[in-house]
Parts: C-alpha cells; structure tokens; sequence
C-alpha cells in the first residue's frame, strides 16, 4: 500500500536564473514535493520512525540552496528529487519549482518525478 506525503508552495529562496545578474541574489520560490511512501507501519504504530518527516523534509529544502545556484529551475527541480530520494528513501517524489519572472504570468512552473 502505498499512500502519498505533501508539502504543499513552501516558500525558500535560491540563487537560480539564466542570466548571472538574475542569479546574484536569492529569489522567491515556492516548492511543492510529493512523495510516495507506505505509511501503513505508522498508522498502526504511530510513530515518526516509520513515515518521513515531513518538518525534517522541509527544514532541509530551506538550507539545500545555500551557498549553491543553478541556471534553470529543470535542473534545480532534478537535484531536490535527488536529494529526497536519498535522504528520506520514499518510493518516488515529484518536485514542482514555481518561480515568477514573468510579470504577466502569475507563475512559471516545472515539475520532475523521480522513483527508486
């Protein structure tokens, strides 16, 4: 049974943009990642060891973009699904990168879906 976790437009800040002025300071995103798991353990223990952790999903999403920046959000959208994958082993995730560049779109998005 596999059932899905969500962190729904939470709000981090990167270095991201084609143009190395547009990628000299960190700029406003909105991340949405879902990921696949079998929580069935926990709703029988209910207990945090057998789901993820979705506050410690997004605590590190928040600090992944430190120090780091990326041309295109494509790649940035790949390496957050990398990352999930790795560190808190869901069954696939999808990764959504919204950004705003465009003053008369309300958002340009991307969305990346990775499985073990």
């Amino acid at each position: 049974m596999n059932s899905h976790i969500s962190i729904v437009d939470l709000e981090v800040f990167y270095c991201v943009g084609v143009p190395e002025a547009e990628r000299a300071k960190p700029q406003r995103l909105l991340l949405t990642v879902e990921m696949e798991h079998d929580f069935s353990k926990a709703t029988k223990s209910d207990g945090i060891a057998d789901t993820i952790d979705y506050f410690a999903v997004s605590r590190r999403l928040l600090k992944f973009g430190e120090g780091r920046s990326w041309k295109l959000i494509e790649k940035l959208a790949a390496d957050l699904a990398s990352l999930i994958l790795a560190e808190f082993k869901p069954q696939s995730v999808m990764v959504e990168v919204k950004k705003f560049p465009i003053p008369e779109a309300r958002q340009v998005a991307v969305a990346f879906t990775k499985k073990r």
